[in-house]
C-alpha cells in the first residue's frame, strides 16, 4: 500500500472522531493500514477463491416458483408438515436460512425458482396469508446447472427426517435419466453414495401402482420395507396375488376404522403372494407349512415337529376367521396327538 493512501485513511478517520485534547496522536500509518489492507486482503482472497461472495435477497415469495426438478412434492406441505418452521419464523420475526434460488429468464411472472426450500418458501407465503404480510423470502442466488441443482438439493435434503424415502426415491429415479443416462454407478460416485444404498431409493421408486394402491399414504414407505416387498413380485404368479390382494385393501381403507399402518399391510401383501390352499391343507414352504382358510386365507403356520412337540405359529392378521382357525388347530390336533 502506498503512503499516500494510509495517510489518506488516516486523516479521514481522524476526521470522524477527533482526538480529545492532551490524548496522543494516532499512528497514522497503522490506522490506514488497517482500513485498506482489510480491503487489499479481502479482494485477494476473492480472486484466489479462498472466499466465496454470495448475493442474498429477500424477495416476493410469489415471484418464485418450484425448481421442475425439487425433490419434494410441494402439494403435500401443509401447515401441520410446516408447523416447526413457521413457529421458528415468528419467534426469531425473520427467516434465518436462506433458501437456494437460480434466477428466471424470459418469463414475465417469476424472477427465480427454488431450488432448495420448499418448505421454507410455503412457511413464508403462508405467514404472508396469515396476519405476517412483511416478511419476506431470503434468498441465496446462484449459478447452476440441471445436475449440479439436483446434488446441491440432495445434499442439503438428505439428513433432512422430513423429506419421506419415497420423494427421495422418486427423486434419484427421475435424476438417473436426466443426468447420468441411466448409468447407476456414475451416479452413485457423483453423489456420493454406494450402488447398494442407491439401489434400495431406486427399488422403492420402481415399486409398481398397482401395490402402491395398497397403501393409504404412501409417504410412510421406508426402503426398509422394499427388501420384503420386492420378492413379492417375482414369479408373476405371486405378483398377480399380490396387486389383488393391494386391490382388497384398498377397497377395504375406505370404510370406517383406525388407518392400517405400513408393516401391517406389507405382512398381508406378503401372505398373500402364497397360493390358496383348501381348509385344513397345508402347504409347504422350505421347513413349514402354512394353514389356509377356504377363501384362501392364512390361518396359522406349521414350523415343524421334534421329539419335544410341534411348533405352529397362529396369523391373527391373516384374514381368516377364529372359528376357521380353531377348526385348523383341531385338523393339526388330530394329525399330530397321539
Amino acid at each position: 500500500m502506498s503512503r499516500k493512501n494510509a495517510s489518506f485513511a488516516a486523516e479521514l478517520a481522524a476526521g470522524i472522531n477527533p482526538p480529545e485534547e492532551g490524548a496522543p496522536a494516532p499512528r497514522r500509518p497503522g490506522l490506514g493500514a488497517n482500513v485498506l489492507t482489510g480491503r487489499e486482503n479481502r479482494l485477494a482472497e476473492l480472486a484466489a477463491g479462498t472466499v466465496v461472495s454470495r448475493t442474498h435477497e429477500l424477495v416476493d415469495p410469489a415471484r418464485c416458483r418450484m425448481w421442475a426438478g425439487h425433490n419434494r412434492e410441494y402439494a403435500l406441505l401443509n401447515e401441520e408438515r410446516c408447523a416447526d418452521l413457521i413457529e421458528s419464523m415468528k419467534a426469531q420475526g425473520r427467516q434465518e436460512m436462506p433458501a437456494i434460488v437460480r434466477r428466471v429468464r424470459g418469463e414475465p411472472d417469476y424472477d427465480f425458482e427454488v431450488i432448495c426450500g420448499a418448505r421454507r418458501h410455503w412457511s413464508i407465503s403462508w405467514l404472508r396469508g396469515h396476519n405476517y404480510p412483511d416478511f419476506r423470502f431470503l434468498v441465496d442466488i446462484r449459478e447452476l446447472s440441471d445436475e449440479e441443482a439436483f446434488r446441491i438439493a440432495d445434499i442439503e435434503n438428505r439428513a433432512r427426517e422430513d423429506l419421506s424415502d419415497l420423494e427421495r426415491a422418486r427423486d434419484y429415479l427421475r435424476a438417473l435419466e436426466a443426468y447420468y443416462e441411466g448409468r447407476q454407478k456414475v451416479m452413485a460416485e457423483r453423489i456420493n453414495v454406494t450402488e447398494s444404498w442407491l439401489s434400495r431409493y431406486l427399488d422403492l421408486a420402481r415399486l409398481p401402482a398397482e401395490l402402491m394402491i395398497a397403501f393409504p399414504n404412501p409417504q410412510d414407505l421406508r426402503i426398509k420395507h422394499v427388501t420384503t416387498i420386492k420378492p413379492l413380485l417375482k414369479p408373476d404368479d405371486r405378483r398377480q396375488r399380490v396387486f389383488a390382494e393391494a386391490a382388497a385393501l384398498r377397497a377395504r381403507s375406505g370404510g370406517e376404522g383406525a388407518p392400517v399402518a405400513v408393516p401391517e399391510i406389507v405382512r398381508a401383501l406378503a401372505l398373500a403372494a402364497d397360493p390358496p390352499k383348501k381348509s385344513g391343507s397345508p402347504k409347504r414352504s422350505g421347513s413349514s407349512e402354512t394353514v389356509a382358510s377356504q377363501a384362501g386365507k392364512p390361518l396359522l403356520r406349521f414350523e415343524g415337529k421334534d421329539r419335544k412337540g410341534v411348533r405352529i405359529t397362529l396369523l391373527p392378521h391373516g384374514g381368516g376367521s377364529r372359528d376357521e382357525a380353531e377348526a385348523a388347530i383341531k385338523t393339526l390336533l388330530d394329525t399330530h396327538w397321539r
